[in-house]
């Protein structure tokens, strides 16, 4: 039953990354890769410590979705730059911020 658990947080987990990779290129560029490394090796390293099989399974997941997703904003980058996805315009000034 274990191995059925992990195959659904997997699954869970990869459409979960899909929108956030597309938040995070939208918000912040592709530049935000060293949040996604960080949390992924965290996770990780959670994952070796964690004797419970589940759970580090899930953190292992977690951590390897995270690193993944690194390759993941470049490519996003790639489809904004060919349209396939909307581009952030940068934020018109009101008159009172220009003060």
């Amino acid at each position: 039953m274990e191995g059925i658990i992990i195959g659904g947080i997997a699954f869970l987990l990869i459409g979960l990354f899909h929108p956030i990779v597309i938040w995070c290129e939208y918000y912040f560029t592709s530049r935000c890769w060293p949040v996604f490394l960080i949390m992924g090796l965290l996770c990780l390293a959670a994952s070796a410590a964690v004797s419970h099989t589940i759970a580090s399974a899930a953190l292992g997941i977690v951590g390897m979705s995270f690193l993944w997703s690194i390759l993941e904003l470049k490519e996003q980058e790639k489809r904004v730059a060919k349209g396939w996805f909307p581009k952030r315009k940068p934020k018109e000034k009101t008159k009172t911020e220009e003060l």
